[in-house]
C-alpha cells in the first residue's frame, strides 16, 4: 500500500515521521508531504495546503514503485483537507483514513465546528491570543519521549482568525473511494461516530492527540489494517 500521511496544518510534519518509519520498515510506502507553514496573502489557506499536500504527494508517488492508487491519511485539521487534496491530486486513491481528525464539512469554516466554544475562540484570537499555544508540561503526558516532544513545540504554526473564518470547500463527488477512521482522544468520538455512520471501519486506540509519536508501531499496524479494510470495500 501507499499511504499519504498529511499533517494538521497546525504543526510540523515530523508528527508522522516515526509512523512513515514503521511503515516502511513493514514493507509499505510512505510519503509525509509537507503543508506551507505560512500562507501566501489573497488565496486561500486550504487552496494552499491542498495544492502543496497533492504536489509533493504526486512527486513521492512517482519516485515508487508501488503501483497502487494512494490512500489519503490525515490527523487532526488535515481531515478536512482530504477532499481538496484528492482533487488536486488529479488521480483516483484507493481510500481515506482521518485519525483523530473531524471529516470533511464543506462549505463550513473551522470555526463553525467548534459549536458553542466559536465565540470565545474568535475573541480569543481578535485579542491577539495564539492557537496553539500549547507548552511542555501539557504535552509531557500526550508524548512521553523528550525528542519527539521538543520537536511537536518546534513545529507550532499557529494560524490567524482568517484560517479559522474562511469556509472549507465542497468537492463534488467526495467520498469517491471508501474510508476509514483511527479514535485516539475523546474529543473526536463524534467524527468516528460519523464515520460509522458512513459504514467505515472504525479503530479506536486510546491515548492522546499525538498518540502517533508515542506508539508509532502500533499506530502503523492499524493504518495497514483499516488500509486494508477500505480497499476491500466495494
Amino acid at each position: 500500500m501507499k499511504f499519504v500521511l498529511i499533517h494538521s496544518p497546525l504543526v510540523g510534519p515530523d508528527t508522522w515521521a516515526l509512523v512513515a518509519e514503521a511503515l516502511r520498515r513493514r514493507g509499505q510506502a510512505a510519503i509525509v508531504p509537507e503543508l506551507p507553514a505560512v500562507a501566501e496573502a489573497g488565496r486561500p489557506f486550504w487552496e494552499q495546503q491542498a495544492q502543496a499536500a497533492a504536489r509533493q504527494a504526486a512527486e513521492g508517488l512517482l519516485a515508487s514503485a508501488v503501483e497502487v492508487a494512494p490512500l489519503l491519511v490525515g490527523h487532526s485539521g488535515a481531515g478536512a483537507l482530504l477532499p481538496a487534496v484528492r482533487q488536486a491530486l488529479g488521480r483516483p486513491v484507493s481510500g481515506y483514513l482521518f485519525v483523530d481528525a473531524g471529516l470533511p464539512a464543506g462549505g463550513q469554516s473551522r470555526l463553525e465546528s467548534f459549536g458553542e466554544g466559536a465565540a470565545e475562540f474568535r475573541a480569543h484570537l481578535a485579542a491577539g491570543g495564539r492557537f496553539p499555544d500549547w507548552t511542555e508540561e501539557q504535552l509531557a503526558g500526550i508524548v512521553p519521549e523528550a525528542a519527539a516532544r521538543a520537536r511537536l513545540l518546534a513545529g507550532l504554526r499557529p494560524q490567524p482568525l482568517a484560517y479559522w473564518e474562511e469556509p472549507l470547500p465542497v468537492v463534488p463527488g467526495w467520498p469517491d473511494a471508501a474510508g476509514g477512521y483511527l479514535l485516539f482522544s475523546p474529543i473526536y468520538a463524534n467524527a468516528a461516530a460519523q464515520a460509522r455512520a458512513l459504514g467505515w471501519p472504525v479503530q479506536a486506540l486510546p491515548g492522546g492527540h499525538f498518540h502517533m509519536l508515542a506508539a508509532p508501531d502500533e499506530v502503523a499496524e492499524a493504518l495497514i489494517a483499516l488500509g486494508g479494510s477500505a480497499i476491500a470495500s466495494p
